[in-house]
């Protein structure tokens, strides 16, 4: 699986706390031999976000990767942004 990292993503990322860069990394390894196990727990998104995926890194559910796949057979992804809820880095 091919993973492209947005500007965004980048900036965010490198704002995160040490230690959920390391759970992201660990999540990474699991999103690359299949996006939808269930210890990610991959889920659509909708409204604004209609057409992005998204999965938990941490087990509070506060730091959320979104992504899109890029083609039609998803072997190709983008991670736009990290979602980081109620915290002001994001």
């Amino acid at each position: 699986m091919e993973i492209y990292l947005t500007s965004k993503f980048r900036k965010v990322y490198k704002k995160l706390p040490t230690h959920i860069k390391e759970k992201a990394k660990e999540k990474e390894k699991i999103f690359r031999k299949n996006p939808f196990n269930h210890i990610l727990e991959t889920h659509l998104l909708h409204g604004k976000y209609k057409g992005y995926w998204a999965f938990s890194v941490d087990y509070s559910y506060s730091y959320r990767i979104m992504f899109k796949f890029l083609d039609a057979t998803k072997t190709k992804v983008a991670f736009n942004l990290v979602n980081c809820f109620f915290l002001k880095i994001c």
